[in-house]
């Protein structure tokens, strides 16, 4: 078995360089017919170090970033292939492929770049944190009350864009000696202001349930995942129904590491077709398309696992569920929103009709959600979150602009160090 298994991956190395080799002709063959980037035209660049599976993590900041740029132009500094050959696909942004540190330094030397935004944590941000003289920005992904939220690793960076209160009081129960005064500023959530895309669907009365659940996660204190545990049962009993519409967007990495997980998403995907031969009118949506936003804003009630989309769909403003993990050993922070939620054990899922019934009537859990909707992310009329981001980076710029006036050498100690000049994908 050993020798199979050795086998197994070996095959997938090999798959996996080849798939990289073609991104990169790809990727160097689209920007070699597109014009060349301006020097000194961009001032804030997002910094992605990842591949094309964790895409989602910049496709929700899109939106944002080009409303940011109609007044600080922002570009991408993609660093892995597959990332770069779907960023320049879906051409949201300006992209600059910077695979190897000399790449990355020779683009950047050209430009004006004073702030550097980041979605994750990816190691190779580090590589990034070598350069001085410019503002380093976590802003995320997603806001949660998972453990990501509260890594220690927020300190490598000059500042952190955060959400609202509820994540300043997260950061401030776990780490230590870290000004939360100085170094986080709050925003709201930006993306909440681009709920919107066209209905793969026709508005018929029927009561839309999105379920959106995470991948299966690759440690017991991650199982979030409810697939295997809540899915199949509640999507089998609102197909049932004839008078509910499910939208299910299950998270793009389902099953990468569980087969059996990845084996149940398949199956809810074939029930849905089935369902949708069944009856044309009940329009079931699989949903695993780049845009987030419209089923946000128009499912009449979400169930959703641990995840970014908990909070997602709060700043929605409208009713939700949440899968409550089967594994015990899942991490759980009970500080927050997860303290007073509405709850869905594996073993009420098939009785998922009566559960959004039951909380799409109920005026207390809509009085509970307004007061945590405030918590997390403050004001959320239309356009006051943007607002925020926009002052923030403006905040940053005018903090840049003041050190460089007191600033009377302006020559650039940042040389290349050789060791890190060699191809890091």
């Amino acid at each position: 078995m050993a020798i199979v298994s050795d086998a197994r991956k070996a095959v997938a190395l090999v798959r996996k360089a080849v798939d990289n080799r073609i991104a990169v002709n790809d990727v160097r063959r689209a920007l070699a017919a597109r014009p060349p980037h301006p020097e000194r035209h961009y001032t804030v660049a997002v910094y992605f170090a990842d591949g094309v599976v964790n895409m989602y993590q910049m496709r929700q900041w899109y939106r944002p970033l080009a409303e940011l740029a109609k007044r600080w132009p922002v570009v991408v500094l993609s660093r892995a292939a597959t990332g770069a050959q779907a960023l320049v696909r879906e051409d949201a942004l300006p992209v600059a492929f910077v695979p190897t540190v000399r790449d990355l330094e020779r683009f950047i030397a050209k430009q004006d770049i004073r702030v550097v935004l980041y979605v994750n944590q990816n190691t190779r941000n580090f590589q990034m944190f070598r350069y001085g003289r410019r503002w380093h920005v976590f802003i995320n992904h997603g806001e949660s009350d998972k453990m990501y939220m509260t890594t220690n690793q927020f300190k490598a960076y000059d500042y952190a864009f955060v959400a609202g209160d509820a994540a300043r009081e997260r950061l401030a129960r776990v780490l230590w000696d870290y000004d939360l005064d100085a170094r986080t500023i709050e925003i709201g959530r930006p993306q909440a202001d681009h709920y919107s895309g066209t209905l793969p669907y026709t508005p018929d009365g029927r009561t839309v349930v999105l379920y959106a659940p995470t991948w299966e996660g690759d440690r017991p204190s991650a199982h979030y995942g409810s697939i295997r545990t809540h899915g199949e049962q509640l999507v089998a009993a609102l197909l049932a129904t004839g008078r509910h519409r499910v939208v299910y967007r299950p998270h793009p990495r389902s099953g990468v590491v569980d087969a059996e997980y990845g084996a149940a998403n398949k199956r809810i995907v074939a029930a849905l077709r089935a369902a949708n031969l069944a009856d044309p009118a009940a329009q079931h949506v699989f949903d695993d398309g780049p845009e987030l936003g419209w089923q946000l804003a128009s499912a009449d009630v979400a169930v959703v696992d641990i995840s970014a989309m908990v909070y997602d769909r709060l700043a929605a403003d409208k009713p939700l569920m949440i899968t409550r993990p089967a594994d015990p050993r899942a991490s759980i922070d009970t500080h927050g929103y997860l303290s007073a939620c509405e709850w869905l054990d594996a073993e009420a899922a098939p009785d998922i009709v009566a559960e959004t019934d039951r909380v799409l009537g109920d005026p207390e859990s809509v009085e509970r959600l307004e007061h945590w909707v405030h918590r997390y992310f403050g004001d959320t009329r239309p356009g006051a979150a943007t607002e925020r981001f926009h002052a923030a980076v403006e905040r940053l710029m005018d903090e840049w602009d003041a050190w460089h006036a007191r600033t009377t050498d302006e020559s650039d100690d940042e040389e290349l160090d050789p060791d890190e000049a060699e191809l890091d994908e």
